[in-house]
């Protein structure tokens, strides 16, 4: 049997939890099942640009990176090899948020058009799930609500654990006829039970895109050495430079007899001493590989694959993956259920407790957390600082509010 006294104060809370959060929550699981779409959205218009006629004599990548560059705001700093020769090609600069492509037509050695992420609405969507379209704050606020999160599946999985006597029958039965508070309490309590492992994972995959979390996780790679390798970003790596570079369209050819499956992107030299780098967008993960070569010679001076990657970046990489419904059709879906469910299951949850007539759980008497709760506390305060930092700020808040009301 549950300990009464910790299952009325855990779910105490939870609802207080819950109520300060739903709004965010809502907004999280909303701009989330929205941004699943986003190669829809964004893929046409690059096709749109990309698509040329073949037709006359295909300019050298060489040339047409010439012709990129004229037209680029920015230093151009890689080239990803067109899939077949109906294909303009494509050459960016920046990276994450900050890329931007210039696509060249190699038969009429014009561009064909540019393309930058920050141009579409999905960026605003992105933006508010991720910040709240209030940069750094923003981002601190929804790891903050993200800690929080994992509190609310965590103390709602130990309140709504079914009595004994109740069975199996406990994990799955909604009861339809006591009324639309029962009804609907039980759609959030069983809803979120058997989805809150999913929730998790979806969190886990999040958290690193956060400030202090993510900051965190950094370190902790560095530390341990459990990250990509150094040379994974041509760190050690050197050319040796004697006479001229090798052509942009040597490396190609280079790069195309390595076998790389997915998008082959080529990275210039970023100076004299500098390589060439080959790698690949795929899936599965385990395909990942990066290649080295002499700027000079297009010698291979090291190739890195995926069981050279540490096991923390390989976790951190298949949970974002996961998180952005990347992995394939069976993950899109998975996704798109979750954020479907936990805005059913959210609202859900605020209906119930609002024919509750509002009112909050009572704090059981002569109550204190036993020792396990307490390194609980203690543990998910290290883990998630933000929840820490928040978890002392009310315990505080409340204290003082007592002795001010004494």
């Amino acid at each position: 049997m549950k300990y009464s006294k910790l299952n009325q104060w855990l779910w105490r809370w939870h609802v207080i939890a819950g109520l300060v959060s739903l709004p965010f929550v809502l907004v999280l699981s909303i701009t989330g099942g929205i941004y699943l779409f986003k190669d829809n959205v964004e893929q046409p218009v690059i096709k749109a640009i990309q698509s040329v006629e073949e037709k006359g004599v295909r300019l050298s990548f060489e040339k047409q990176l010439e012709v990129a560059q004229a037209n680029a705001s920015h230093q151009l700093n890689s080239m990803v090899i067109p899939f077949n020769s109906k294909q303009a090609t494509e050459f960016v600069s920046g990276k994450f948020s900050h890329k931007q492509s210039v696509f060249v037509n190699p038969y009429t050695k014009e561009v064909s058009g540019k393309f930058k992420a920050q141009d579409t609405w999905m960026y605003t969507v992105r933006k508010l799930h991720g910040e709240l379209l209030s940069g750094s704050v923003g981002t601190k606020i929804v790891e903050l609500i993200a800690s929080w999160m994992v509190v609310l599946i965590l103390t709602g999985i130990y309140v709504f654990w079914p009595a004994r006597e109740s069975g199996w029958s406990g994990f799955v039965t909604i009861r339809t006829k006591l009324g639309s508070r029962i009804l609907l309490r039980d759609l959030h309590s069983i809803g979120g039970f058997w989805i809150s492992i999913l929730l998790l994972l979806t969190l886990a995959g999040g958290f690193p895109w956060t400030d202090v979390f993510g900051e965190n996780y950094k370190k902790l790679q560095k530390i341990t050495h459990t990250g990509f390798p150094k040379a994974w970003f041509g760190i050690g790596v050197k050319s040796h430079p004697k006479g001229e570079m090798i052509s942009l369209d040597r490396a190609v050819e280079i790069a195309k007899q390595s076998g790389l499956k997915g998008q082959v992107t080529v990275d210039f030299p970023k100076h004299k001493a500098g390589v060439y780098s080959v790698s690949n967008t795929v899936l599965p993960l385990r395909e990942m590989k990066k290649i080295h070569f002499d700027a000079y010679t297009g010698k291979k001076i090291q190739a890195l694959h995926w069981r050279d990657i540490g096991v923390l970046m390989q976790a951190r990489l298949w949970l974002m993956a996961f998180h952005q419904g990347q992995m394939g059709g069976w993950n899109f879906a998975l996704m798109l259920f979750v954020a479907i469910a936990l805005t059913l299951v959210s609202l859900a949850g605020f209906f119930s407790f609002k024919a509750r007539s509002w009112g909050i759980p009572a704090a059981p008497s002569n109550f204190k957390a036993g020792f396990g709760v307490l390194v609980a506390i203690v543990v998910l305060a290290i883990v998630f600082p933000l929840f820490g930092i928040s978890l002392v700020l009310i315990v505080f808040g409340t204290y003082l509010f007592g002795i001010i009301n004494k």
